[in-house]
């Protein structure tokens, strides 16, 4: 009887790894256990994950401690102003540092008519804006005009006071101010002495000033807006601006919302530009032609004159007002912003 070598003791028959390499050599599939078997692998490192972890959770932490000391000292160093005039402070309308009596409504009343102005005039520029940038603006030019709507963003904010002096104030007591007053004087918003600074040229700064902060934001929430939603609209017949208005503006709405609303927080809280145009009087007036104030312009002109302990603790209870207003507007834009974007990362279309 003829006996048959063995071939693994022959030889003939290739070792297993070297079976994986002839076989990936000549374009066969290799089996992926003794892939895996013969693939170097990465020793793990716990302890680096884990330090890893603690330094971005750190970080993290440190940012609610910051807002959490600020706010604290705030609330300290106002304590003085809260236990003399109490919740009076919101109401009242006499800021005399000399007597010693202090009242936060003019101040809160500039803040929010400067900032409402402003928005009435930034958010249809805004919106167009960015609706131009994304739907309609050759692709050549795009990179152009999307630089030139961030260097707006980029101006320190005293060029824009120094820029509000000298040309917007000269240009609106000769010209804008007395048309309105010739045409919407009826409403009691455009009367009174025509002196070029005042609530109307702040809003108008502070228009300029938010208006590259709602574009930037509507771009990337009109961006994040799926495409099967313009084709489908254009599928059914619409036109241009049926598709822009109904699968566009409409899903956008809620990040839009937002984003005006983060550019409110950032007019609530523009310090230089306004102390610069608004004309610095406390006091309340209908027409927008009158001087007014703002927290931030009150805490800029009188936190190196305060001498006395009450005036001091009134302007940092200023401070803590608007920082309050602050905080609350950006978290509502935030989550209004995320609810359109759910997370999503900012796409472009340059």
């Amino acid at each position: 009887m003829r006996v048959v070598p063995s071939p693994r003791k022959s030889g003939k028959l290739p070792a297993p790894n070297r079976l994986a390499d002839a076989e990936s050599a000549q374009g066969k599939s290799v089996n992926p256990e003794v892939q895996s078997k013969n693939r170097p692998t990465l020793k793990e490192s716990p302890f680096g994950d884990k330090l890893f972890r603690s330094i971005v959770v750190g970080c993290a932490v440190v940012l609610f401690v910051i807002v959490g000391l600020i706010f604290f000292e705030l609330v300290l160093q106002s304590r003085l102003a809260m236990s003399k005039f109490g919740l009076s402070f919101l109401v009242k309308s006499v800021w005399d540092p000399v007597a010693g009596n202090f009242g936060a409504l003019p101040a809160i009343y500039g803040t929010l008519v400067s900032s409402f102005v402003a928005l009435i005039l930034a958010v249809p520029l805004s919106v167009g804006t960015a609706l131009f940038l994304t739907e309609l603006c050759p692709r050549m030019i795009r990179p152009v005009l999307s630089l030139l709507v961030e260097l707006l963003a980029a101006i320190p904010s005293v060029i824009y006071g120094l820029w509000g002096i000298f040309v917007l104030a000269p240009f609106l007591r000769h010209y804008v101010e007395p048309f309105l007053e010739s045409y919407l004087g009826w409403t009691g918003l455009f009367t009174g002495p025509k002196f070029g600074i005042g609530m109307l040229a702040a809003g108008v700064i502070l228009a300029i000033m938010i208006l590259p902060i709602i574009a930037s934001i509507t771009r990337e929430v009109i961006t994040a807006v799926p495409r099967q939603q313009r084709e489908a609209a254009l599928a059914l017949g619409a036109t241009k601006w049926e598709m822009l208005r109904m699968a566009v503006l409409r899903n956008a709405r809620p990040g839009i919302f937002g984003g005006v609303i983060l550019g409110l927080g950032r007019a609530f809280g523009e310090t230089m530009a306004v102390t610069m145009v608004i004309g610095n009087r406390a006091e309340i007036s209908k027409s927008l032609f009158a001087p007014g104030y703002t927290l931030a312009s009150v805490i800029a002109n009188e936190f190196t004159e305060a001498v006395e302990n009450i005036h001091l603790s009134a302007i940092v209870e200023m401070a803590l007002i608007l920082f309050v207003l602050t905080l609350i507007v950006n978290a509502l834009a935030g989550l209004l912003v995320w609810s359109i974007t759910r997370g999503m990362p900012a796409r472009s279309l340059a």
